[in-house]
């Protein structure tokens, strides 16, 4: 799958502000510092397109990535850091419910979880979240370059027990370093957004 252009991201605060749903969405979800912006630059072979920070917290919009003029990529707000005011994190939280249960264009989600850690209490409510409103997503375990094969193996199947997972949701391994796994979940954004065209 080649990525041939991709636009400057539209950052929007409010609904009215959305792009024309009319191209399917895939929305990133993580928690803040998890990796989100490392992914998107090594997903859309950009270097410096979404702007990566060592301090947290820093994504306060929904960035709308248009890709090849056939889907978005949407970046929003990292959830579950404790230095954000509770006000901002009410906010965030608003604008993320509001765009994962009212948008649709909305395809599929890729909800991001460092593949060194456990997962986080804010992990396990979003899973549940995403599994009430019935949104289809995916597993993303980032910075797996950061674990040996056995480890790598080890956590996938303790993720999927961890976050009691359906048949449906699968769990990806990936780096932004070694863009393990790259092609597969590129190959998959294609097909949704061919299929839910």
């Amino acid at each position: 799958m080649i990525i041939k252009n991709v636009e400057k991201p539209l950052t929007v605060v409010n609904q009215e502000d959305y792009p024309e749903a009319t191209l399917p969405e895939f929305c990133l979800l993580g928690r803040s510092n998890v990796g989100k912006s490392s992914f998107i630059n090594s997903m859309l072979n950009r270097k410096n397109l979404a702007y990566t920070s060592q301090n947290p917290g820093k994504t306060q919009t929904l960035n709308f990535y248009k890709v090849n003029d056939d889907f978005f990529f949407v970046d929003v707000p990292g959830y579950g850091y404790a230095r954000v005011s509770k006000r901002q994190r009410e906010t965030f939280g608003k604008m993320i419910e509001q765009y994962l249960t009212q948008r649709e264009s909305l395809r599929h989600v890729f909800m991001l979880i460092d593949a060194r850690h456990e997962p986080t209490k804010d992990d396990y409510l979003m899973v549940e979240f995403l599994q009430y409103i019935n949104v289809p997503f995916t597993i993303v375990a980032t910075k797996a370059d950061k674990l040996s094969k056995n480890q790598q193996n080890a956590h996938m199947a303790k993720l999927k027990r961890q976050l009691m997972l359906d048949a449906y949701t699968d769990i990806v391994l990936y780096s932004s370093h070694t863009k393990l796994n790259r092609d597969f979940l590129l190959e998959n954004i294609f097909r949704l957004a061919e299929t839910n065209a």
